[in-house]
């Protein structure tokens, strides 16, 4: 039970952390900063698989989006795991 919940809280991190990005994403200057390049560094290679199935429409990025959803559909399955194994 402990590891699932370790686990579920690291994929709730990860959300945290694209959000970030998003949010950064906005602030081109703070991007160039060290914690602006550590946000993109640890985010990105995670994205990068949705950017490329995922075209930008305009403007607008919807892959992170999109990545949210699949993290949030991880914990979920991780959730229904650990019901099923207790």
């Amino acid at each position: 039970m402990i590891l699932f919940q370790i686990l579920s809280d690291a994929l709730v991190a990860y959300q945290t952390i694209i959000i970030i990005n998003i949010i950064l994403s906005w602030f081109p200057s703070v991007r160039d900063t060290g914690f602006g390049r550590f946000i993109n560094a640890i985010s990105e290679p995670y994205l990068e698989p949705f950017r490329r199935i995922i075209p930008t429409i305009g403007m607008f990025d919807f892959s992170p989006i999109v990545a949210i959803f699949a993290l949030q559909f991880a914990q979920y399955g991780l959730f229904s795991l650990a019901r099923y194994l207790m």
